[in-house]
């Protein structure tokens, strides 16, 4: 495992000898998610997540029309 800006990744060699860096929340070394636990898994989505998506639709709409493009 390596700690990265990013949060911990976990590296992987692939049969061929690739090497991949996945999050650690990708797989069963993550610590289950309170959220997650105390809703019983009935979210499809969490709170943090929802936020961080509705900053990421703001910045890159942001980006859009500062070109002055449109979508």
């Amino acid at each position: 495992m390596r700690a990265t800006p990013y949060g911990k990744r976990l590296l992987l060699q692939v049969d061929d000898g690739t090497i991949c860096s996945i999050p650690q929340q990708w797989t069963d070394l993550a610590v289950a998610d309170p959220e997650i636990v105390i809703g019983k898994r009935r979210a499809l989505f969490r709170v943090a997540d929802l936020l961080g998506l509705a900053r990421l639709v703001d910045q890159l709409s942001g980006r859009v029309v500062s070109r002055g493009g449109g979508v």
